[in-house]
């Protein structure tokens, strides 16, 4: 991007533009490939690959799990659609869910979008109130779907959920305890957020702004009051809506987070055709699936570049036991719900600055 583009922009939101600048996809991509081969260069077995049938079973499975994806997408863009109260059109929810995705996929959280979501619908004309509250209201509502059903899951399916060789608490190892700590950490700021915008946005606020009176955590507190003062805005915005609003929201994000996990479902009954498909075993294979995405939610990577790779295998041995389908699974899986992020990202944010800055000119020239 143009330095003279840049100065369109003031510093924070340069700041956020560089941090979902194309350059940055190749970071994630090295990472990612360089995983992926050394898996390959030590797990290959041209017998095994050999053995790989790309049936009409296959195809099926796998046209199954692109169908999935394409789901998933829109059910994202619904959520945004309802959020912002149709404010965006379908077109506009679908473009703006793929630059969202795309800033996650480039962060080491998942919580990485975030600050470039606030931007990013800021430029799109909306309230600061209605921003905050689509934000917000989004990590309150993937906050919910994962604290609401993992402990549901493990009482139905115990510890063996998060890796097959846990049958109890005491075969906890640092997988285990990991996933603990990922699975309170979110509870924690989901109820934070959630207390903020329905409780008490203004002690919310109080208790961030003396938080960073520490000397350690000084340094934030601007942005501890502009988090509390967009807090603030949204809790109003949220008073207006009924039920309905919200079983919306929830049913779409319950939809797309379903589908980024069954995908794998398909994907892994595309190529292991000795898996059971019976409802039971295909709920537990979704259960260790969504037990692993937390850890990976918390991956010092870019969107758990490389770490997804190394997890793969270790957490679905029981249902992937063949090494070289353990690589073919995954690298389709991530070659679907993330580099195809990267790519679309790489096409339609820049097209899309291009918008917003075309747009501020022909605002100025109009004052002029």
């Amino acid at each position: 991007m143009a330095k003279t583009n840049l100065d369109e922009f003031t510093a924070q939101q340069q700041e956020v533009l560089k941090s979902i600048r194309t350059s940055r996809i190749i970071l994630p991509v090295l990472i990612g490939i360089a995983v992926v081969g050394y898996l390959l260069w030590q797990q290959f077995d041209p017998r095994d690959f050999g053995k790989i049938s790309w049936t009409s079973h296959t195809l099926f499975w796998i046209t199954l799990s692109v169908t999935l994806l394409i789901i998933r997408h829109i059910a994202y863009a619904t959520r945004l659609r309802i959020l912002s109260e149709g404010v965006f059109s379908w077109k506009k929810c679908v473009e703006l869910i793929f630059i969202w995705e795309f800033s996650s996929a480039v962060s080491p959280t998942s919580l990485g979008g975030s600050a470039v979501a606030f931007f990013v619908l800021a430029q799109e004309k909306l309230s600061t109130a209605k921003t905050a509250t689509i934000v917000l209201y989004t990590i309150v509502l993937d906050t919910i779907f994962f604290v609401g059903t993992l402990p549901i899951m493990l009482a139905i399916f115990g510890t063996s959920m998060i890796r097959p060789e846990m049958k109890s608490f005491a075969d906890f190892d640092g997988w285990g305890y990991y996933f603990i700590f990922a699975y309170v950490l979110m509870a924690i700021y989901g109820s934070a957020f959630y207390y903020g915008l329905f409780v008490s946005p203004i002690q919310l606020k109080r208790f961030l702004v003396g938080f960073t009176k520490i000397k350690l955590f000084r340094k934030h507190r601007p942005k501890a009051v502009e988090l509390g003062n967009d807090m603030m805005a949204a809790s109003k915005e949220m008073k207006r809506h009924d039920w309905k609003f919200h079983v919306g929201a929830f049913l779409a994000t319950a939809t797309a987070w379903s589908c980024r996990f069954l995908l794998l479902n398909c994907l892994i009954i595309a190529f292991v055709t000795t898996v059971p498909k019976d409802f039971f075993t295909q709920f537990e294979l979704f259960a260790r699936l969504e037990t692993m995405f937390v850890i990976i939610a918390f991956s010092p990577t870019p969107g758990g570049a490389g770490f997804v790779e190394i997890l793969f295998s270790g957490f679905l041995s029981d249902y992937v036991q063949n090494a070289t389908n353990s690589t073919v699974i995954s690298t389709l899986w991530r070659l679907m719900t993330y580099y195809s992020y990267l790519l679309a990202g790489a096409i339609i944010i820049p097209n899309w600055i291009r918008t917003v800055l075309n747009a501020r000119n022909k605002k100025r020239q109009t004052r002029h």
